[in-house]
C-alpha cells in the first residue's frame, strides 16, 4: 500500500513521523487542523482516556498520547489501513493504546461499555469518511446515532471532522454545541455536556 509519513506536531513523540495511506477510503487530518485541534484541548486531554472513532492511520490519537492522554482507543475498518495503524501504534505507544478493526458502528458500543465500566471520562473523535462518497450518504446521520449513545459520565468532549457544508445540530442528545471552527472543506465541531442544573 502506497504512504507517505507525518510527524507528530508536539509531545513526547514530537517529531517522530507516522505512516499515512494515500489511498481515496482514508482522509489523513491535516496536520493544521490537529494543530488547531490541541490548541483547544491544550492540558485537558493529560491523563484522560482519547478514542479515534473512524481512525484511519491513528493520527488523531496517536497525538493525543503524545500529548499526555492516558490511554488511546482506535476503531478501523479497512483491514490494510489497520496494518499501518498497528505498525504506527507498536512504533510510539504500543502499551497505552488498543486498536480495534472492524466496523465502527458495530464495535462502538462495547468499547463505550467498556469506558463506562472502567469510570473514567474522555475525549471523542469523530472522522466519518465524507458523505459525498459512494454508500455514505447516511454516514453523519449514523454517527450522530453513535454519539446519542454515549453517556455523559463517559464524556468530557465529542469533537466532530466534517464537511464545512454540513450543518450539525446545535445538539446531539445531552451534547451540546461549544465551539466551531472551519478549515477549508473541512470544519471541526466541539460538543460538550451540558452542564447539570
Amino acid at each position: 500500500m502506497r504512504y507517505f509519513e507525518a510527524p507528530i506536531i508536539a509531545g513526547a513523540f514530537k517529531g517522530k513521523k507516522i505512516r499515512i495511506p494515500d489511498i481515496t477510503t482514508t482522509r489523513s487530518s491535516k496536520s493544521i487542523l490537529r494543530e488547531s485541534l490541541f490548541d483547544t484541548l491544550q492540558f485537558e486531554i493529560i491523563d484522560a482516556p482519547f478514542v479515534e472513532v473512524f481512525a484511519g492511520s491513528g493520527s488523531v490519537g496517536l497525538e493525543a498520547l503524545s500529548r499526555g492522554a492516558s490511554q488511546g482507543y482506535f476503531l478501523e475498518k479497512n483491514r490494510e489501513v489497520f496494518s499501518m495503524l498497528q505498525s504506527n501504534i507498536q512504533q510510539l505507544a504500543p502499551e497505552k493504546a488498543t486498536a480495534i478493526q472492524g466496523d465502527s458502528f458495530e464495535h462502538f458500543p462495547s468499547l463505550l461499555k467498556r469506558l463506562e465500566t472502567e469510570g473514567v471520562a474522555g475525549y471523542f473523535y469523530f472522522d466519518p469518511p465524507f458523505s459525498i462518497r459512494e454508500e455514505m450518504d447516511d454516514i453523519y446521520d449514523k454517527t450522530l446515532e453513535l454519539i446519542e449513545q454515549i453517556d455523559v459520565s463517559t464524556c468530557k468532549m465529542v469533537i466532530i471532522e466534517h464537511m464545512t457544508q454540513l450543518k450539525l445540530p446545535e445538539l446531539i442528545g445531552t451534547l451540546r454545541r461549544v465551539k466551531q471552527k472551519r478549515f477549508g472543506k473541512s470544519t471541526l465541531s466541539y460538543y460538550a455536556p451540558e452542564p447539570r442544573v
